[in-house]
């Protein structure tokens, strides 16, 4: 049933076994404000007319008393001569007059002509000072312009970075932990998670097996999705598909007992499931490890009956023989109490009676999902998923060996970690010790166990406290306060930030607009798709060639297949004006609130969102797999950015607020010496982060070092880096 896993060979490094439980909304740079405003030039200073004016009139009132006295004298000197010529005067006193005015006139006209030269040095000082301070504006408007080309440029890359950063990253399962713990949650918060779960095993060609007990077709998006990449899932719907299914029946005579066993008990009492077992032991003993359930009832029929009754018209004793007979009565009767026993277990184990009976010798399949019937009920729902979960455990249990060298034993084969998932949705409907007992058996495997709870029952509260799994709660039915005190127990003073816990529009959309209709009945019994059951196509829609499982999927590919078949996909698609574009000013509205931990914020959760509780705090979760298909959503974690040197921008003032990433922070793909710088014309349309949101091939210039470095690894050696894609 659980068959070895195909590795992926084409995935990156650290890549490989991530499991996907949704994307969280996160905005990493922060907005680097708008651009620094270019320094504009003052205003030019000139010697203006009314300055100029104002000198020659203050000039002139200085000058004005010497003016007078010029006047004066000329008007002595000129009535000198008038005097002398109407014989008032002698001659010579009238031409002393007149030299003695001239000699007085004279000092009087320097001086005027000295004020006119210092005026006009006065007119030139000032031009002259006016050029020097307009030479030293512009040569400070030239510094400043500089310093502003240079702080321009790192805004326009802040912005650049800004505005191509993702939004939507991925939110994985830890490294270290085995298992995961789902309380709560509607059959479309269910569908939704379980077709990302998928995502993450279709993207690597991991293994998924799906015990679906809600009868509610949680699972068909999943299918739709496996199909379209053209992958086949292996699908039994119980009890009617019991016949073709072979699950269990390769078991040695323990676990088949074992599992029988916790059938029984499941069914019925369960105080008495180690004398079950030890009968059932004893009968496969007699009868043989690889003996159907219907001859392992006509063995407990052989208890009852009587040795000398032949019962020829029983059909479950005439599949044994006389001698098969007397012998398991020979080591089975000896128990006063096996009479009542048989009894119990034949009629507990009667619906199981036809479990392989025609089944065929199928290839493996990397998709399986075992799922009970709508009408069954959840007593049987109960019983079918313990046989299921029991028999899984013990395949988990099972160690594969590798074939040996000659004349050597064949050492147990070590399964790959994190690429196998099994999930069981309506955990609670099973019984403790099978939770326990395939969580011990997968965490010994290295393989995942996702537990899904519809309601927060003692197993689930008891999970949730558990340092091995991660806590996941989804929305509540009703409101739970001894939930809400577990959550908080286990975030103890981990708050987390409040960015982790807002809800963001398009999580409260989809949900809504989706409803029960991934869900609802359609008349078919896996898949809603009659086409496909009546008429299997051994082709899909775009003439691939359908297989039982695929080596890995280009990431773009998964993008187009999510889109095209999900009702998840198509509905985001409608949808992604909600997901509006980074503004560099950072005024977006794109959120609707934030999410409490308490009973009735848990209520009210929208149908995808998921609280994912982490050693680092609470981190809100939209499980809704159509997200992928934004084209601001990456595979990426946010953690993966954080580690690879993702920082903000610049403002208008030119501070940095966190540094740009560059390729000098980024270790070598080689194991080397960090690689230098890419050019400018690389950085250009570049991603943040060391798996982007762009494809680009990563340029590096040549280090200069005279020293040998024996770490460094020639250029030129083997082939190229595989392509960058943006969704890795």
């Amino acid at each position: 049933m659980v068959s070895t896993a195909r590795s992926s060979a084409n995935a990156p490094r650290g890549e490989a076994g991530r499991t996907y439980l949704g994307w969280r909304h996160r905005i990493l740079l922060p907005p680097p404000g708008p651009a620094p405003r270019r320094p504009a030039p003052a205003g030019a200073r000139i010697v203006s007319e009314e300055w100029i004016a104002g000198q020659r009139d203050s000039e002139a009132q200085t000058n004005r008393p010497l003016y007078f006295a010029l006047v004066g004298l000329g008007l002595v000197a000129a009535l000198c001569p008038l005097l002398w010529w109407g014989r008032v005067l002698p001659g010579s006193l009238a031409l002393g007059g007149v030299f003695a005015c001239m000699a007085i006139a004279a000092p009087v006209a320097v001086a005027l002509l000295q004020s006119r030269q210092v005026i006009a040095r006065r007119l030139e000082r000032a031009e002259e000072r006016l050029a020097t301070e307009r030479d030293e504006r512009e040569r400070v408007l030239h510094d400043r312009q500089r310093r502003h080309a240079g702080r321009y440029t790192e805004w326009q890359a802040a912005a650049r970075a800004y505005e191509a950063q993702p939004r939507w990253y991925g939110m994985t399962v830890p490294a270290g932990t085995s298992s995961v713990v789902v309380v709560g949650g509607t059959d479309t918060g269910w569908s939704a998670l379980l077709t990302t779960i998928g995502i993450s095993r279709l993207r690597e060609g991991g293994d998924l097996t799906v015990v679906d007990l809600t009868g509610h077709a949680v699972s068909r998006e999943l299918v739709r999705l496996a199909r379209r990449c053209a992958v086949e899932p292996r699908r039994w719907v119980l009890p009617a598909d019991l016949p073709r299914m072979t699950l269990g029946t390769g078991l040695d005579a323990g676990q088949r007992a074992r599992v029988l066993s916790a059938v029984a008990a499941a069914s019925g009492r369960g105080e008495d499931v180690d004398a079950d077992e030890t009968l059932l032991l004893r009968l496969l003993e007699v009868l043989g490890r690889d003996v159907d359930i219907a001859r392992l009832i006509g063995g407990l029929r052989a208890l009852l009956t009587p040795a000398d009754d032949d019962a020829e018209d029983d059909p479950a004793l005439a599949r044994l023989t006389q001698r098969e007979r007397a012998r398991v009565r020979d080591r089975c009767a000896g128990d006063p109490e096996v009479r009542e026993r048989a009894w119990a277990l034949e009629q507990r184990l009667s619906p199981f009676e036809a479990v392989g009976t025609r089944a065929d010798d199928a290839d493996y399949a990397q998709v399986k999902i075992i799922s009970t019937d709508r009408a069954s009920g959840a007593a049987a729902a109960r019983v079918y998923g313990t046989y299921a979960v029991a028999a899984l455990s013990e395949l988990l249990e099972a160690r594969e060996v590798a074939p040996a060298a000659r004349g050597r034993r064949r050492p147990p084969r070590v399964r790959p970690d994190r690429i196998r998932t099994v999930v069981i949705c309506g955990a609670e409907a099973l019984p403790e010790g099978e939770l326990d007992q395939v969580l011990e058996s997968a965490e010994d495997g290295g393989i995942e166990v996702v537990l899904m709870f519809r309601h927060a029952v003692p197993d689930a509260l008891r999970y949730l406290s558990s340092t091995t799994c991660l806590p996941v709660v989804m929305r509540q039915p009703t409101r739970d306060d001894g939930l809400a005190s577990v959550i908080a127990e286990v975030v103890g003073g981990a708050e987390g930030e409040r960015e982790d816990l807002r809800i963001h529009r398009l999580t409260e959309v989809i949900g809504a607009a989706v409803g029960d209709a991934v869900t609802a009945p359609d008349g078919d019994g896996a898949d809603g798709s009659d086409d496909e059951l009546l008429f299997p196509s051994p082709h899909t829609e775009s003439g691939a060639l359908m297989r039982n499982a695929a080596a890995s999927i280009a990431p773009l590919d998964l993008v187009r297949h999510v889109r095209s078949t999900t009702t998840w996909g198509r509905a985001t698609a409608e949808a992604a004006e909600l997901d509006t574009p980074v503004s560099v000013e950072g005024d977006e509205e794109t959120m609707v609130g934030i999410c409490g931990m308490d009973a009735e914020s848990l209520r009210e959760l929208p149908p995808t969102a998921a609280l994912v509780l982490t050693s680092e705090g609470p981190v809100l979760t939209d499980t809704n797999p159509g997200i992928l298909t934004l084209s601001t959503a990456t595979l990426a974690t946010a953690e993966d950015h954080r580690n690879s040197g993702a920082g903000g921008g610049v403002g208008q003032d030119g501070r940095a607020e966190a540094a740009i990433p560059t390729a000098a922070q980024r270790p070598s793909p080689n194991g080397g010496p960090p690689v230098a710088p890419p050019t400018d014309d690389a950085r250009n349309g570049t991603s943040v982060g060391g798996t982007g949101t762009r494809d680009l091939r990563e340029t590096t210039a040549p280090v200069v070092d005279e020293r040998p470095d024996p770490t460094r690894v020639p250029p030129n050696l083997g082939p190229p880096p595989e392509r960058l894609d943006w969704r890795v």
